[in-house]
């Protein structure tokens, strides 16, 4: 496996192709890969529930611990119905590292929530029927501390 760092400006336009010029098909895969997480990042950001049922598996869940140190679990469409339709949040994402094999991935993302709290969102990805779907997410957060 390879680990690939991804940052919001390396990819580089050509950088999807070796040294004898061809293709890199992980590339392409990691590039896709991180398309699918920004339009994850950005439907939150936006208020746009439509762009999240795009790209979760009908069965997705997330998981986290709450603070009653017991496991929580949502559907997908749980946590799409608490993004209200055109109200922009001041979230800000960032993908840290996308991590492929074939048409298995997982991903590590964080989520600044000015004012409230840093998420770190960990992804599974599978890619089936010619594109990828986050299938499942944990996370973990952490208030932001008011000076």
């Amino acid at each position: 496996m390879k680990l690939f760092k991804i940052g919001l400006i390396f990819l580089i336009p050509f950088g999807c192709f070796n040294l004898s010029g061809q293709i890199d098909l992980e590339s392409l895969e990691v590039e896709a890969i991180n398309n699918v997480l920004m339009e994850y990042i950005e439907g939150t950001a936006n208020g746009q529930p439509e762009r999240l049922r795009k790209v979760f598996h009908p069965d997705f869940k997330l998981y986290t611990v709450n603070d009653k140190d017991s496991l929580l679990i949502r559907s997908g469409e749980q946590y799409i119905a608490n993004i209200k339709k055109g109200e922009k949040s001041n979230r800000i994402g960032k993908v840290l590292f996308i991590d492929v094999e074939k048409d298995a991935a997982i991903a590590k993302a964080e989520i600044f929530v000015p004012n409230w709290r840093v998420f770190t969102d960990y992804f599974m990805l599978l890619k089936y029927e010619g594109r990828w779907s986050i299938v499942q997410k944990s996370y973990s957060w952490e208030e932001i501390k008011m000076e």
